[in-house]
């Protein structure tokens, strides 16, 4: 987003209640003006021609054409930054996943009521994402593009302090095993199918935090088993952290890595959002700085903000080496260019050579 200019966007829901919650949420940030709303995908097609919106949040479910189809159909005739907005039933996160692969940016879950803490957090989630959508670049839609994110200005962002302290030592010299850990936020989900899919079934342990809704995780997790060659799978407590897994961090609660002996193991928690996230890259890395230090290659990939930068240095401090993903083949170069100017990464690569990288450095 350049200078003053609002991020314009057109709602998409066949749900008169989800449609107004979603306008009074989007124009409760002042970077934002939402300039129309549509009950379908008919509708919406006219009003895409008159209202030209930046971004478009689009139900899966609705009568007349669904999500899907309608989807496709606007990215093979006019790409525009679309975010799905879904429910959280098994079937609904299975069916919001595949459209990641039809090009959507990124998925939101459909307002509900709760408490005032889970409503605030949901808002701050919703405009998050929608301004990052309108930072991707349409031209390079289906590569996933790059952008310069722009700050969100809400509330004051806590640090991984709030669920975890910093590193006062550093961790066990280094062994023979090796952790792979792994943030990453807008794009994510194809970076990491890119990214998972170049890697052997023998791969060294991965932990990885992407952010996105609860639930989701789950479906994404249960995709990438199906189609990558180690096992993939959503983290419970006390998983332990073995050769030829990656463990995706479960949206709603932090996921911190940790030693006892030779075995390597994730603590699932609680807490705060941290840097504006929850499950947070920034805990993840700290965690990882903290238990594994020289152990750990870590991998920064694209998304909006600044979570994980300032983690990626204290892990580089205790004798990681760092990957961050390219400008070129972010989605939104957010993410990886903080880490990169807090001094944590060592290297940057396009996203198709990061996982030889990876294996070459955990030999």
């Amino acid at each position: 987003m350049a200078g003053n200019k609002k991020v314009r966007v057109l709602v998409v829901d066949d749900s008169a209640v989800v449609r107004q919650t979603l306008t009074k949420i989007l124009t409760s940030d002042p970077q934002i003006e939402v300039v129309g709303n549509a009950p379908d995908p008919f509708v919406a097609a006219e009003r895409i021609k008159s209202l030209v919106p930046d971004v478009i949040t689009l139900d899966v479910e609705m009568p007349r054409m669904d999500g899907l189809t309608f989807l496709r159909k606007i990215m093979s005739q006019h790409p525009i930054p679309v975010v799905m907005c879904s429910t959280l039933t098994e079937k609904g996160s299975e069916t919001a996943i595949k459209s990641m692969e039809f090009g959507a940016i990124d998925i939101i879950t459909k307002p509900k009521l709760g408490t005032k803490e889970f409503l605030e957090e949901s808002r701050i989630r919703i405009c998050d994402v929608v301004k990052a959508a309108a930072s991707a670049n349409p031209n390079t839609i289906r590569i996933r593009r790059n952008a310069r994110a722009s700050s969100v200005k809400v509330q004051p962002k806590l640090t991984a302090d709030a669920v975890l302290a910093a590193p006062t030592s550093r961790a066990m010299t280094q062994t023979t095993d090796k952790v792979v850990a792994v943030g990453a936020s807008t794009g994510g989900t194809e970076a990491l199918r890119v990214f998972l899919e170049g890697l052997p079934g023998d791969c060294p342990p991965i932990v990885i935090v992407q952010h996105m809704p609860e639930k989701f995780t789950r479906a994404f997790a249960e995709r990438l088993n199906t189609i990558c060659q180690m096992n993939v799978k959503e983290a419970e407590h006390n998983d332990s952290v073995v050769r030829g897994r990656a463990l995706i961090a479960p949206g709603n609660k932090h996921m911190i890595l940790k030693r006892s002996g030779a075995r390597y193991y994730v603590e699932l928690k609680d807490g705060p959002l941290v840097s504006r996230h929850r499950p947070s890259v920034d805990v993840l890395f700290r965690s990882a700085a903290r238990y594994a230090g020289k152990n750990v290659v870590g991998v920064i990939m694209t998304g909006m903000g600044d979570d994980g930068a300032r983690s990626m240095k204290e892990m580089k401090d205790a004798g990681s080496i760092n990957i961050a993903q390219d400008e070129a083949s972010c989605v939104v170069y957010g993410m990886p260019n903080e880490a990169v100017k807090h001094g944590g990464v060592d290297k940057s690569l396009p996203l198709n050579k990061i996982a030889d990288e990876v294996m070459r450095l955990t030999r």
